[in-house]
């Protein structure tokens, strides 16, 4: 029975022998015995066939083959090479264990980003056209991960990352038992033109925001804000919410950096264009007043008590009555003797709450905002 389908399908679909020839001796005749002997491998390198297939034959003008799914080109490599032959009875069931065994083969990648850090780059499918996701793809044996990443960068956007990659700025998701690694890189214009190099393979390069993204299986968000099922974005899910965590802390980082600076000349700035308030306008006043009356240079005082005070010289303090503490004491020189005239003695109205030895100049003050 399985013979039979292989020749329904081979019927189905014809290759020409030369085609097949060429194709069988650029990735399957040459293998190692070793890899030969081994149904998974002979998959893979009957994978990589599919895709020159598909990317050049039925891309040539002067052939005009028709393109055709992994399977019944498999049925074909199978009927044609007679190592192979003898397997086509069991082709269904070797191309199941071959994409079981597929799952468990790590894949890289890389999430681009825009310059704002808003906009993400999807690749669409040739084959599955109604999906997105991030350009990625399998780990070739011995193959480095972020040069894995870089190549299928590369071969599905033709921007190359190579020398982008923070080999530990990556989010790392298992879906379906199979590892997906994909790399960060930020700062990506959306001017720049992105140009696949893989025929057949990627239809499309596109920049979707991030707040458009599902967060789940229900959110309906792609769908209203830009009429795209949820479904379309299935292997992006698992990154989204991930990509939105990432974006958030690279920000704050950047406000860490820049708060001090620009709240500094924030500051600044308002104060440079902050008006004074009615109070100490109108002790200014009054200073300007007193100074005009020239109160410090004609020495105007009565005695009281046996002590000397300035006329009419404000007691308004700076500090609301809260925060002040008052000390009483008598002011005197470096040699002992008493103050007695008020210029001396405006030097020491103002004590301030936290430090009871520090003593305010008030006439400096005051001379500051005139």
């Amino acid at each position: 029975m399985a013979s039979s389908e292989g020749n329904i399908r081979q019927n189905k679909h014809s290759i020409p022998i030369d085609i097949l020839d060429d194709l069988c001796s650029r990735f399957i005749i040459n293998l190692p015995p070793e890899d030969k002997a081994n149904l998974v491998r002979i998959c893979f390198q009957i994978e990589l066939a599919h895709w020159f297939y598909l990317d050049y034959y039925c891309t040539d003008e002067s052939t005009r083959l028709n393109p055709c799914g992994i399977r019944e080109f498999a049925a074909h490599i199978f009927q044609h090479v007679p190592t192979l032959r003898e397997h086509i009875r069991n082709l269904d069931e070797v191309l199941d264990n071959w994409r079981e065994y597929k799952q468990t083969v790590p894949t890289y990648g890389a999430i681009l980003l825009d310059t704002d850090l808003t906009h993400v780059l999807l690749v669409q499918s040739y084959w599955a056209k109604a999906s997105w996701g991030f350009p990625k793809g399998k780990v070739n044996e011995d193959e480095e991960p972020w040069k894995c990443a870089s190549r299928e960068v590369l071969e599905e956007t033709g921007f190359d990352i190579s020398n982008l990659i923070n080999k530990q700025d990556y989010i790392e998701a298992t879906i379906h038992d199979q590892i997906a690694r994909l790399y960060i890189i930020g700062n990506i214009s959306r001017d720049t033109k992105f140009q696949p190099r893989t025929r057949n393979e990627i239809k499309a390069c596109e920049w979707f925001p991030i707040a458009d993204l599902p967060a789940n299986r229900k959110d309906m968000t792609p769908k209203v804000k830009m009429g795209v099922s949820p479904n379309a974005f299935f292997m992006v899910l698992p990154f989204v919410k991930r990509i939105r965590r990432w974006v958030a802390e690279r920000h704050q980082k950047v406000f860490r950096r820049t708060r001090h600076k620009s709240m500094g000349d924030i500051d600044m700035t308002q104060n440079k264009n902050k008006t004074i308030s009615q109070g100490l306008q109108n002790e200014i006043q009054e200073y300007q007043q007193n100074t005009n009356q020239k109160v410090y240079k004609n020495h105007s005082v009565t005695k009281t008590n046996g002590n000397r005070k300035a006329g009419k010289m404000s007691k308004r303090q700076l500090f609301t009555p809260q925060n002040v503490q008052t000390f009483n004491f008598s002011p005197v020189h470096k040699d002992n003797s008493p103050i007695d005239d008020v210029e001396d003695n405006s030097y020491y109205n103002f004590v301030a709450p936290s430090w009871a030895n520090f003593k305010f100049d008030r006439r400096a003050i005051l001379d500051c905002l005139t």
